[in-house]
């Protein structure tokens, strides 16, 4: 986030790029850090484990930021200074070598994220009730202390970049992710190591969805007793009627056995519980897509709510606050929101209903709702300031006579919709989701986040495309106050009212079929009421 959240003034004050280009390579640089997660998440499941698969990926992470820190301290990396307002941009090798830097650290990142939550969770007995209730307490802390982080990163390191150096800042992001891996490694004695003996959950994903298609023309089975079944006790998951084309994978046919061997072939023929995991991350997908385009309105607030305030009055006395820094009243609604519904709304819920608080599917509704609502501020004030601008003429970025602390409205209610969003999805997937599977379930949460900076680059783009004017303008202009960015904020507060009313479906529809005598630890006990969870 030390990166992230003050990139685009780099690449638009240092290396010279358009706002809507640097807006773009940022939220593309986010979303390949969280699509990786993917990758991540196979290589912990089919080779290295959690625990190595975040030491390495740590390790690149670290390699990543040093290479920026290189990248941002050489002149020859950088076009030179702008001569009145001539601007040289930057060259295709300058580019380049920041690229190598950037996706570097996306690489790390992508590892490190499908892991390390799961990893945490891994440390807590399902089957002990005291340790299943602390888990409910973690999901909290753990996002409080990525917050803690972000909140230095939108600080201490924001400052040293605008007044110290750049190079500064990343070099101080390296050391510290080495250290942090020193720390991580500290605890090897006492952690819980839990092994993935069944291989890659994709793979079986895919198995499962071959034999299907292999057998689609097949008629339906006669009876759920004659599929296929090699699991039992608790681990077996009970036929379920939803999705009954994928049941065809368990009919058992000639040729699905290997020659000499007493063992079918995956890709022909899967158990019942192995459809039925199947089926569960598939009953995921609709309240997974619901939830990208509150990722989209989360990235604005690192790219153009950082490009308005760079235009805006940020003085304190003799302090000017750096424009990075803003995004400290985002933060500081998180770790707000957090700390009060850990200390006060929980406890407040369990003494009047006995239970531990909000279901995960109303903290990603109201998660929603307040970001619906932040982008409607945002409008609002980026209408103000373009009068504002207007007003007395200003060109390109100067400074207006209006406070930035106008943008608190849109921080803080897009930061609050963070902190119940975040840890409702991850409360959803990684409860929600089948046992063998929570490592691709967390992927599958973060891809939320890759899909919905990528979503973000591609509206920015067409829009740009579709509003431009002869001689440039449009909604998002090259100069921020020749354009309308608040029509584009008013786009995305449509947009997710519209994505609200859809998530509201999908809520409804998300109702695991349990039968009596079902065990299936994995779904949540919260899917019970399913009027509570709207």
């Amino acid at each position: 986030m030390g990166i992230a959240v003050n990139l685009v003034t780099y690449l638009g004050d240092t290396m010279h790029l358009p706002s809507a280009e640097s807006a773009n390579i940022v939220t593309d640089f986010m979303g390949t850090s969280f699509l990786l997660c993917l990758l991540g998440g196979f290589l912990a499941d089919s080779f290295l484990g959690r625990f190595r698969t975040i030491i390495i990926f740590a390790l690149v992470q670290t390699l990543g930021t040093a290479l920026l820190a290189v990248a941002t301290s050489m002149p020859a990396l950088r076009p030179p200074a702008c001569v009145g307002e001539a601007c040289e941009r930057a060259s295709g090798a300058q580019m380049a070598f920041l690229y190598v830097a950037l996706y570097t650290i996306a690489l790390g990142t992508g590892g490190l994220k499908s892991s390390v939550s799961g990893f945490g969770t891994d440390q807590f007995d399902e089957k002990d009730e005291k340790e299943k209730a602390q888990m409910a307490f973690f999901f909290n802390r753990f996002f409080f202390f990525i917050s803690t982080g972000t909140l230095l990163a939108v600080t201490v390191l924001v400052y040293i970049q605008d007044h110290v150096a750049r190079s500064w800042a990343y070099g101080i992001c390296s050391i510290a992710m080495f250290l942090a891996v020193l720390v991580f490694l500290a605890g090897m004695t006492k952690y819980r190591y839990k092994k993935n003996t069944k291989g890659s959950p994709i793979v079986h994903v895919l198995q499962v969805l071959v034999a299907a298609v292999r057998k689609r023309k097949n008629p339906p089975p006669a009876s759920i007793d004659t599929l296929y079944e090699d699991c039992s006790g608790t681990a077996r998951i009970h036929h379920t009627h939803q999705f009954r084309w994928l049941d065809k994978a368990a009919i058992v046919m000639q040729g699905d056995y290997e020659q000499d061997s007493p063992f079918p072939n995956p890709w022909k023929l899967s158990s019942v519980t192995r459809v039925e995991e199947v089926k569960m991350m598939i009953r995921l997908l609709p309240v997974w897509a619901t939830t990208i385009i509150f990722w989209t309105t989360y990235a604005q607030m690192i790219t153009f709510s950082v490009e308005q305030a760079t235009t805006m009055q940020r003085s304190i006395g003799h302090f000017n606050i750096p424009a990075g820094s803003l995004t400290v009243f985002f933060v500081g609604a998180i770790l707000f929101t957090l700390a009060v519904y850990d200390r006060l709304i929980m406890p407040l819920c369990r003494k009047i209903k006995g239970k531990r608080g909000f279901t995960d599917l109303q903290l990603i509704g109201l998660g929603l709702v307040l970001s619906t609502l932040g982008m409607v501020a945002a409008a609002v004030v980026e209408a103000l300031r373009l009068r504002v601008a207007a007003r007395v003429h200003a060109k390109g970025e100067e400074t207006l006579p209006i406070s930035v602390f106008t943008l608190i409205p849109q921080f803080f209610l897009v930061g609050a919709g963070e902190a119940f969003i975040y840890t409702g999805q991850l409360d959803f997937f990684l409860t929600r989701s089948p046992k063998g599977m929570k490592t691709v379930s967390t992927g599958l949460f973060l891809t939320t986040l890759a899909l919905g900076f990528f979503v973000s680059s591609i509206l920015v783009t067409l829009i740009k495309s579709l509003t431009a004017e002869e001689g440039g303008g449009g909604w998002l202009a090259d100069e921020i106050n020749q354009g309308r960015l608040d029509y584009f904020y008013g786009l995305l507060a449509v947009l997710g009212a519209v994505n609200y009313v859809a998530f509201w479906v999908c809520a409804k529809w998300h109702r695991p079929e349990v039968k009596p005598g079902l065990q299936m630890e994995s779904i949540s006990k919260t899917a019970v009421n399913d009027e509570e969870q709207i």
